[in-house]
């Protein structure tokens, strides 16, 4: 009899976990009054907005099984929707910062609805195709977008009288937005909503004939996904205090993809492992930044070929039972257990 693997992270006391979780806080709240160097704390600023990128999709691609590559399409929105607002409109910051999550999500919805029955690299080529049209949209749209010369002069965000200019101020908003999200999505992901995405993930035909209304919660898991993508966009406007069309290229939605791919699907750390792992790769490639995709590329490939969960992933999950040359062992229940742990 073939015992069941067991997921390590879910072996840990809740003690520990809570422990663990008050001094990674603690930590990370001190870190720009210990060591505020203006490098570090942009480095770190780009982490937490990547986690949300990538998080986001996760919701997508890992807990509903739906293939989105065109993720940076989103993004797009959301940055352009709060530069749009705040340049010509003169909107707050934290007026602008929801509405452009709320405009990604009405886009992620007409998106979703014409592709419900689509799965895997039919779905995968159409939110693609989509992620160029609005690119191109801001990149031809001069009169709303500015077309190639893009949006600048982007206005910093205002607390309570204090104008957000410095990279340390960024950090505490971009710390505060992926908390946020990693706390609203882990209570969704165990709600009855989170449970009908991975009863879809798992087997869609089997969850329809239990009842599900597959169609209502894929576009909801879309829409889901593209707000937080939105909102991440409409925060990163502001910081770079510059944005244009290039910035949301297909390399970017490739490379929020291997953020994923790297940490491991259907998983809340995956993606947080995965961005952090991205980023320093980044920064350390940076002198031989034309060469980055190449290594990008080399690595996901490893990841598939050794560790196809990713860093994260559960070693009972689908993604585990598919290692190449592996023994898949399908006949168990424990190969077909849900891509990860929560």
């Amino acid at each position: 009899m073939t015992s069941k693997p067991v997921n390590f992270f879910k072996s840990i006391p809740l003690w520990v976990k809570v422990l663990g979780g008050v001094a990674l806080a603690a930590l990370l709240i001190a870190l720009p009054i210990v060591y505020p160097k203006s490098y570090v704390m942009g480095v770190m600023c780009r982490i937490f907005m990547y986690m949300i990128l990538a998080g986001s999709l996760n919701v997508i691609n890992g807990y509903s099984g739906q293939f989105n590559i065109g993720h940076a399409g989103f993004y797009c929105i959301g940055a352009y929707t709060e530069a749009i607002l705040a340049t010509k409109l003169g909107l707050s910051f934290w007026i602008a910062l929801p509405l452009g999550g709320v405009m990604a999500a009405l886009i992620g919805l007409l998106v979703a609805t014409p592709t419900l029955k689509l799965r895997g690299t039919y779905l995968a080529i159409v939110t693609l195709g989509f992620s160029e049209i609005i690119r191109l949209v801001a990149l031809n749209w001069e009169g709303l977008t500015g077309g190639p010369i893009g949006i600048k002069g982007i206005p910093a965000p205002v607390f309570f009288g204090f104008k957000v200019t410095r990279s340390i101020h960024y950090y505490y908003i971009f710390l505060a937005l992926a908390a946020l999200f990693f706390f609203v999505t882990y209570r969704v992901i165990n709600s009855r909503v989170g449970r009908a995405w991975m009863s879809i993930r798992e087997d869609e035909l089997a969850a329809r004939s239990l009842g599900v209304e597959t169609r209502f919660y894929k576009a909801t898991n879309f829409m889901y996904g593209a707000f937080w993508a939105g909102i991440a966009g409409a925060a990163f406007a502001p910081y770079f205090k510059f944005i244009a069309s290039d910035m949301f290229s297909l390399d970017e939605g490739f490379n929020i993809l291997s953020m994923v791919i790297i940490g491991g699907q259907g998983t809340l750390l995956g993606p947080m492992v995965g961005s952090v792992i991205v980023n320093f790769l980044t920064e350390f490639l940076r002198p031989i930044s034309q060469y980055r995709l190449v290594v990008y590329a080399l690595l996901i490939i490893a990841m598939m070929w050794l560790r196809p969960q990713g860093l994260v992933g559960a070693s009972n999950s689908i993604l585990a039972a598919k290692k190449i040359g592996g023994k898949t062992g399908r006949g168990k229940r424990g190969a077909l257990a849900p891509a990860g742990g929560k």
